[in-house]
């Protein structure tokens, strides 16, 4: 009876933490594939609809998400960076990444990185508008 208390005891002691990193994690890989979804999206809208579409970066709102529509918003406890051209901050200081309905866009990056300094870079090729997903510190190929 005393041993199964003391395993009742260390798995209480255990669990929560275990939980506390699980459900992080899980923020962390849904906060990642809202942001590449919304990417595509924008990019998809673009050469379907035959118009310029935008992915706006509110950085000192925190939000994210298509020009004209409700912007989703990155948990607080993520550093967000971001790399874009100039040409695409406007007068509110959002910037943003534009797609073109031949492929192309403007290209940038948004670094998403958690508390525990992981993280992922997602960089969009101005040239294709391809979307790709590398770590944060990784050399321009």
């Amino acid at each position: 009876m005393v041993v199964a208390l003391a395993i009742v005891g260390l798995l209480l002691g255990v669990v929560p933490v275990a939980v506390t990193r699980i459900h992080d994690s899980v923020e962390y890989r849904a906060t990642v594939r809202a942001v590449l979804s919304a990417l595509r999206s924008a990019r998809d809208r673009a050469a379907a609809e035959g118009r310029p579409v935008r992915f706006a970066l509110d950085l000192a709102g925190r939000r994210y998400g298509e020009a004209g529509r409700p912007l989703s918003r990155f948990p607080d406890d993520y550093r967000i960076v971001a790399t874009l051209a100039s040409t695409e901050r406007d007068a509110d200081g959002i910037g943003g990444i534009r797609f073109f309905p031949d492929g192309g866009s403007t290209g940038g990056s948004i670094t998403i990185t958690r508390p525990s300094g992981q993280g992922v870079r997602l960089r969009v090729d101005w040239l294709f508008g391809r979307i790709t997903q590398e770590p944060p510190g990784e050399a321009r190929s």
